[in-house]
């Protein structure tokens, strides 16, 4: 799944979050979930995927990543919660 994408991993429902961008969705949560690269994802165990929007091209997934990282708390929480209101790990529907 080589395309990029923006993505909100958290820990726990209404936890911790963290948004990020990648050309390999699969492959970089992947590194999330296995603690494979040292940061802020491994120190607060940011491992759910909760969301995810994929784009054509890099600039515009950048460029999304970053208006989404300048949100309120609230703003992320309901973006989440419009397309995934269980707050389900989303990572199975990528790799399946």
């Amino acid at each position: 799944m080589k395309k990029p994408a923006i993505y909100i991993l958290t820990n726990k429902r209404n936890g911790t979050l963290y948004t990020g961008v990648t050309s390999n969705l699969v492959n970089r949560v992947w590194q999330h979930k296995s603690n494979s690269v040292d940061g802020f994802s491994k120190k607060y165990n940011t491992h759910l995927l909760v969301y995810f929007e994929q784009f054509d091209d890099m600039y515009n997934a950048i460029s999304r990543e970053k208006q989404i990282k300048k949100w309120k708390r609230a703003w992320k929480v309901r973006l989440i919660e419009d397309k995934n209101p269980q707050w389900l790990d989303l990572y199975s529907e990528l790799v399946l």
